[in-house]
């Protein structure tokens, strides 16, 4: 499906279409709890071109990474508080991680604890354009392969 087509209905269904996957995107890399698979995948099953979907999917997902570690920074400057969601202990363990991995450790924000180690990142104070990069290519790295996976499940 293209937009364009002149139809401002079918327009109009596009935007939301994508609006839609966009904000799916950018949810599953918060810590709201919600999948974006299924809305990437219910579009290239209905049609939709795969390399706009990843995309669409693919800068949603990043911005959602840029919350939590926006989210993150924020909790950094927290950590004196009762509330603080890290004990001390935690918080030395993620620091080792860190200091064992490196920056690395954000190849893997895709996975499903990689909301964990985005917010982490943002309490160590990544530097961002470190931070955007990795995660941008992890996260395209997803969505390329759903879209392949897609691609192959469905014909296209």
């Amino acid at each position: 499906m293209r937009p364009g087509s002149g139809d401002p209905g079918r327009d109009h269904s596009v935007m939301i279409a994508l609006s839609g996957l966009f904000l799916a995107a950018l949810l599953a890399a918060t810590p709201v709890p919600f999948q974006s698979e299924i809305v990437f995948l219910g579009l290239q099953a209905a049609g939709w071109g795969t390399g706009l979907l990843v995309l669409v999917a693919s800068v949603g997902n990043t911005l959602g990474s840029c919350v939590t570690y926006a989210l993150g920074r924020w909790l950094s400057d927290q950590r004196d508080h009762r509330w603080f969601p890290l004990s001390p202990p935690q918080l030395a363990r993620a620091e080792g991680w860190f200091a064992r991995w490196g920056r690395w450790l954000l190849l893997l924000s895709w996975a499903p604890f990689g909301d964990m180690i985005v917010a982490v990142s943002g309490v160590l104070r990544v530097p961002f354009p470190v931070f955007l990069l990795l995660v941008a290519v992890a996260k395209t790295g997803r969505y390329l392969a759903l879209g392949w996976l897609g691609a192959a499940a469905f014909g296209g």
